[in-house]
């Protein structure tokens, strides 16, 4: 009984003795002498800090002071326990921002020109998509459009463009993401907007709507394209462009408005 309170003493006051000092090996011979029991004594080894002498003398002296061998493997597993690893807080990664002058970074779909900054660098600038108003030439054969305004807002200097188009993953601009359907035409400037001819009609069944079924080849500039991913095309005219205006125009249906879509852009002379 007396062992058994003696404990339990000894287990309440442990942990602010322990804060004070690191067990060693008089420390446990002290708590055998004391009349601990083994299992209590392996208890108190395994949850507090210790700084113990496992040479074989020191083993012998545990012994001679009464240690019994589960006093001793436990002395003998705290003393060789590798030193703990103070846990590191290690802030995650910050996320790699897309270069939005980079290709084959992520855009959002359209049609984009490379032009020079005013920092020397290269940046991709999207063309925004412009609306005409189309009609019709006297024969009624074909079709006319006119985009407001003599020039374009966006311009460059080159002479030879580099165009990156972008469909969407299901492409709306297009049935199927194909820079085929998309042509570069060539603008005529007049007083107060730029017209082309575009090319010819076909009346659809019931009419109302026409379709583009063939555009006026000395009013557009071939082009080629190079794909860089399934919905990435690199577009770039085969000649030279001299000053002037310009856009890109999709094969596409007109409704009975008579509004087409026009990507439009200047070249000036350097």
């Amino acid at each position: 009984m007396r062992k058994f309170v003696l404990a339990a003493i000894f287990l309440v006051t442990c942990p602010s003795l322990v804060a004070q000092h690191s067990l060693n090996n008089d420390a446990i011979i002290k708590l055998l002498k004391a009349g601990l029991s083994d299992d209590v004594i392996v208890t108190i080894i395994n949850g507090s800090p210790g700084i113990y002498d496992t040479s074989v003398d020191g083993v012998i002296a545990l012994k001679t002071g009464g240690a019994g061998d589960k006093v001793l493997a436990a002395i003998l597993t705290k003393a060789n326990a590798p030193a703990p690893i103070a846990a590191t807080s290690v802030a995650p990664a910050a996320p790699v921002a897309a270069d939005p002058n980079d290709p084959t970074s992520p855009h959002e779909p359209g049609l984009y020109l490379m032009v020079n900054g005013s920092d020397g660098k290269q940046k991709m600038v999207r063309i925004e998509q412009t609306e005409s108003n189309t009609g019709f030439s006297r024969m009624m054969i074909s079709i006319e459009a006119r985009i407001a305004g003599p020039h374009a807002v966006l311009r460059t200097s080159e002479s030879k463009p580099v165009f990156y188009l972008y469909f969407p993953s299901s492409s709306s601009i297009t049935d199927a993401p194909s820079p085929s359907q998309f042509s570069l035409l060539i603008l005529d400037v007049k007083k107060d907007h730029r017209e082309t001819e575009i090319g010819r009609r076909g009346v659809t069944p019931g009419g109302g709507s026409y379709t583009i079924t063939e555009f006026n080849k000395s009013r557009v500039i071939e082009s080629s394209a190079e794909k860089v991913r399934p919905t990435i095309f690199k577009v770039t005219p085969d000649t030279d462009l001299h000053p002037g205006e310009y856009a890109f125009i999709a094969t596409m249906k007109l409704n009975e408005t008579g509004v087409a879509s026009f990507f439009d852009f200047g070249v000036d002379a350097k």
